[in-house]
């Protein structure tokens, strides 16, 4: 989901000095440590593939479900767009399992909508990386469940979050911090109990 994601930090050659930087800073160690602990998910297997897509929407729904109450649709009005609970909940269904929550997340604030949706914005840079791995799977079965990895692929969410990050002036930074710190470790709940 993360993997490689970390180490994007520009985009046509031109950085985003500012609030991105600070939260990337501060959310490092716990990105990496999700990143390894990801890559025990062997993607190419169908077993590890669906324990990594149960793993992901254990944190997936429930962040989303509170984004959507903390009014996440009056910030970036194209929510509908950005969301993925559906497309994770698709390809599970297509390997057999269902979605399910895992963890319990608490309500956010304005600046903690930001600091989630950093990380589950940021994760779809990693998505691209673990789809090559998914293509490369010998079991069709997989290549037929990756709407999540390839959701949003050729659309500018990314750089369209980045704009709305840095242009947020009424922006708590240590809530936003918290918050995408927060996500991380649902994240890393969720693989645990997959």
């Amino acid at each position: 989901m993360l993997a490689g994601a970390s180490d994007v930090s520009t985009h046509v050659g031109r950085s985003f000095p500012g609030f991105r930087e600070r939260l990337r800073d501060a959310t490092a160690t716990a990105h990496r440590d999700l990143d390894a602990q990801l890559t025990s998910f062997d993607l190419a297997a169908l077993s590890g593939y669906r324990r990594f897509l149960q793993a992901s929407a254990g944190a997936l729904l429930p962040l989303e479900a509170a984004l959507v109450d903390a009014g996440v649709a009056r910030m970036f009005p194209d929510w509908p767009v950005r969301s993925r609970s559906a497309a994770i909940t698709a390809d599970l269904g297509r390997l057999g399992s269902a979605a399910q929550s895992m963890v319990r997340v608490q309500p956010l604030t304005r600046s903690g909508v930001l600091g989630t949706m950093y990380v589950l914005e940021g994760s779809r840079l990693g998505a691209k990386f673990l789809l090559k791995t998914v293509a490369d799977a010998a079991d069709p079965r997989i290549g037929e469940a990756t709407t999540y990895l390839a959701h949003g692929a050729g659309q500018w969410l990314w750089q369209s979050f980045l704009t709305k990050l840095e242009a947020e002036q009424a922006c708590d930074e240590d809530e936003a911090i918290e918050s995408a710190s927060a996500a991380f470790a649902a994240f890393e709940q969720a693989a645990d109990r997959a």
